[in-house]
Order: C-alpha cells, then sequence, then structure tokens
C-alpha cells in the first residue's frame, strides 16, 4: 500500500506593515484558503514590545476565530506575552530547548535550517516542532544567501517525523517541486501581499491540488 503524505497546507507569512487594512486581508486569505491556510506568521522588525503586541491582537484574533495557527517571529517574550501558538526562531535567535522552557510544552517552536541537514538535525534533536529550509527562490521579503535544492525536503521527510517548511520566493506557478519533494508547508508572503490575496490563495489552493494529484 502507497505511503499517503498528508496535503501540503500554506503558512502564511506577514508584510512588515501589519496596521491598517492589513486584518481585513489576513480575514480574506485565510478565508478563501478553505482549510488550506494552517499557520500564521506575526513578523515585524524595529518595534518596542508594547507597539507590536497592539498590532497583533486583532491578528491573533483572527487566528483563533479561523483555527489557525498564530506563530510570532524571532522573539520568545513577545511569544509568551501574547500566549502565542509558538515562535519561529532564525539561527540567533536562542535554542527551541530555551523557548520550550519559556513558552511549555504545548507551544509549536520552528527553526530556520536555511540549506542545512546538520541544523534541521540539530533542531530536531533540540525540540523543534518544525523546521524550515530556503530559500528555495529568489525572494523579495528578505535577502537570502542559502539556496538549498527540493532534494532537501525529500531527504527530510523521507527520514524523519518532524514537519519541515518550505520558504523562500514559493508562487504557486513555482510551488510544485517543493510538493513533489514533501513540503509539509509552503511559508508564502510577497506572493499572497503583493496583490489580491484572496486570489493569490485561491490560485495556491489550485497549484497544491494540481502537484498532490
Amino acid at each position: 500500500m502507497e505511503h499517503q503524505l498528508p496535503p501540503t497546507q500554506l503558512y502564511l507569512i506577514s508584510p512588515l506593515e501589519v496596521g491598517g487594512d492589513f486584518p481585513d486581508r489576513l480575514e480574506r486569505a485565510i478565508t478563501a484558503g478553505d482549510g488550506a491556510v494552517a499557520a500564521f506568521q506575526f513578523r515585524v522588525k524595529d518595534m518596542d514590545q508594547h507597539q507590536a503586541a497592539a498590532l497583533a491582537e486583532p491578528l491573533q484574533a483572527i487566528c483563533v476565530a479561523h483555527e489557525v495557527a498564530f506563530i510570532v517571529n524571532d522573539s520568545v517574550a513577545l511569544a509568551k506575552r501574547l500566549k502565542a501558538d509558538g515562535v519561529h526562531l532564525g539561527q540567533k535567535d536562542g535554542s527551541p530547548k530555551e523557548a520550550r522552557e519559556e513558552l511549555g510544552r504545548e507551544a509549536q517552536i520552528g527553526v530556520t535550517c536555511h540549506a542545512s541537514k546538520h541544523l534541521a538535525m540539530e533542531a530536531g534533536e533540540a525540540g523543534a516542532d518544525y523546521v524550515a529550509f530556503g530559500a528555495f527562490y529568489p525572494s523579495t521579503t528578505k535577502e537570502t544567501e542559502h539556496r538549498p535544492e527540493p532534494e532537501v525536503l525529500e531527504w527530510w521527510s523521507g527520514l524523519f517525523e518532524i514537519p519541515c517548511v518550505a520558504i523562500g520566493g514559493i508562487t504557486p506557478d513555482n510551488c510544485a517541486p517543493l510538493v513533489a519533494a514533501g513540503a509539509d508547508f509552503l511559508a508564502v508572503s510577497g506572493a499572497v501581499w503583493a496583490g489580491d490575496e484572496q486570489a493569490a490563495v485561491r490560485k495556491f489552493v489550485t497549484s497544491l491540488a494540481k502537484a498532490q494529484g
């Protein structure tokens, strides 16, 4: 009997500007996915925690209402303050073990592993709930120096139970090889927020369905 992989889902990453009408845009994106959006990462830079928490509040409420995991980028302290579902750590943001001690057993802790199998295995051993590889394609959201091949997703998903996230310049038109390689989640930002978020998410859903046969 052929092993059936669970369907690949979307992991939305916020643009840096999350005020104004962004809460409405987030709700439109999530509802357009009809269950395909599994998580949302709140990613803001150069902002004090009080200001960040105020911006996060309406977005977190939308995620809770639609059963989408609300993940905070970089800051364990902010994740704890918000009682977020989890935190996403870069390589310089502390260890999953320390984050687990701060946030508790139920928290979802993800780690950026770039193109490195070694970093991914270390993250898994330290208790990460998912590992993120990328950037697979040129990204307009942030500068990237690591460019893995889809093979790393195949290798990871063939050996480990911990989910893997593909990140970096992913669009509805280029995501198929990452899905085929075993990505559990596609982290997407610019491809959704640079235009009509509803249309973009629907296009992703169509592409995911095709890629998964």
